[in-house]
């Protein structure tokens, strides 16, 4: 019997590398995408005190995750609704 090499069976460098986990922040913004606000303005206040960033970094980061495979394995449930919320936008104008 032979052994397959360190990387995969066509050899060194062949196997798909893993790709890297979500970062802390784009975990932090689907949790904030995850919870329920009494209004638009706690809301906003949450993602500057919790993230740092403006509320239009906020919704351009969360943008870019709904279409990163890595967010919808993290957090399916959120991922798909805001998906088609986005569609939903999309498809009235």
């Amino acid at each position: 019997m032979t052994a397959l090499p360190p990387n995969g069976p066509e050899g060194p460098g062949d196997a798909d590398p893993l790709p890297a986990p979500l970062s802390g922040r784009d975990r932090a913004v689907l949790a904030v995408e995850r919870q329920s606000w009494a209004g638009p303005g706690a809301k906003e206040r949450a993602i500057r005190e919790r993230l740092g960033i403006s509320p239009t970094r906020y919704y351009q980061l969360l943008n870019a995750l709904l279409d990163d495979r890595r967010a919808l394995e993290a957090d399916p449930v959120t991922v798909n609704r805001l998906r088609r919320v986005r569609e939903a936008r999309r498809g009235r104008r």
